[in-house]
């Protein structure tokens, strides 16, 4: 990845790629925990991309693949041998919902499962100084994927047993003499390996994102108790008075916010700062807004444009 930090804790619309795959499986109601084999220094940054997820835990991957998931395996707890077990690259964000539930309805028939695509390209093997060598008959031959699907005890046996240090459980399960089923995937669901394959996966999900449009408004009255200046938009505009309000009555980013809560369609700033709550008393609005923008980031959201109009008589604003 030619990257200064490892390819799961990069981020592609606002969110790591690791946030990104765990989303995918927090929200399936049939999945009861998800356990992350995380390195030995990526304690930090896990915590950060996981504290959201309520079914995510963690433990110490080893020197290979193999080493990583048999770590995971002994690392849940409260599992039985039918129990069906995931394995999934972290660095695949794109799979769908409809791609896991065919695997889960392949495995009601089978031991083993993985979603795996057609070899669609010519193959040939290299020769010394990358010159093209024999032609590699593509016929019957699928590019393997993840997640792979599999009974907790026959994983678990394949690791225990099998000698064979297989680049993925697939291969390690078919070792042991269980049949693996293919079932057929997408090539969206890219493994990302290469930075531009970080465009390519974005380019994926933003074909899944929508565009929507808040309004927000609102009105506060001066207080003629209380000098200026007046608070607008986060900058103190000199006046004889300032607005009266609960927090400080900015009335520029109480809207701003009111807005995005609205594109959300999360409420509005009184559901989540009410007035009647004194935590907020006087409290700064930019906090409001950095809130709402907080929430926006979370759901994967990405603000690109905002307009404030302010109608006032005075202070007079350019």
């Amino acid at each position: 990845m030619s990257a200064s930090h490892p390819k799961q804790y990069l981020k592609i619309n606002n969110k790591t790629v690791l946030e990104h795959t765990l989303t995918l499986f927090e929200r399936l109601e049939n999945c009861l925990s998800i356990m992350v084999a995380i390195g030995a220094d990526d304690a930090y940054s896990f915590q950060e991309t996981s504290k959201s997820f309520i079914k995510a835990h963690s433990c110490h991957g080893g020197k290979t693949r193999k080493e990583s998931v048999y770590n995971a395996l002994k690392s849940i707890s409260d599992i039985k041998d039918e129990d069906i077990i995931l394995v999934h690259d972290s660095a695949r964000p794109c799979v769908t919902d409809q791609e896991i539930s065919e695997l889960l309805t392949a495995l009601s028939n089978t031991r083993a499962a993985t979603l795996a695509t057609p070899i669609t390209s010519t193959l040939r093997k290299s020769s010394s100084g990358n010159i093209a060598g024999d032609s590699v008959a593509r016929d019957d031959l699928w590019s393997i994927q993840t997640p792979q699907a599999f009974r907790y005890g026959d994983l678990l046996r394949a690791h225990e047993t099998s000698a064979n240090d297989a680049t993925d459980d697939s291969q390690l399960v078919s070792s042991i003499g269980i049949p693996v089923k293919l079932v057929q995937g997408s090539t969206r669901n890219i493994k990302i390996t290469y930075p531009e394959d970080l465009e390519i996966t974005k380019a994926f999900m933003t074909q899944n994102t929508e565009t929507r449009i808040g309004q927000g408004f609102d009105a506060h009255a001066f207080d003629e108790n209380k000098k200026g200046p007046v608070r607008l938009c986060g900058i103190d505009v000199p006046h004889t008075h300032a607005l009266k309000g609960h927090s400080d009555a900015d009335v520029g980013l109480h809207t701003l916010t009111d807005a995005i809560y609205g594109a959300l369609g999360a409420g509005d700033i009184g559901v989540h700062f009410p007035p009647s709550d004194m935590t907020f008393k006087d409290m700064d609005s930019a906090i409001f807004l950095e809130k709402a923008i907080e929430l926006m980031h979370s759901r994967g959201g990405k603000l690109i444009n905002a307009d404030v109009t302010i109608i006032c008589e005075a202070p007079k604003i350019s």
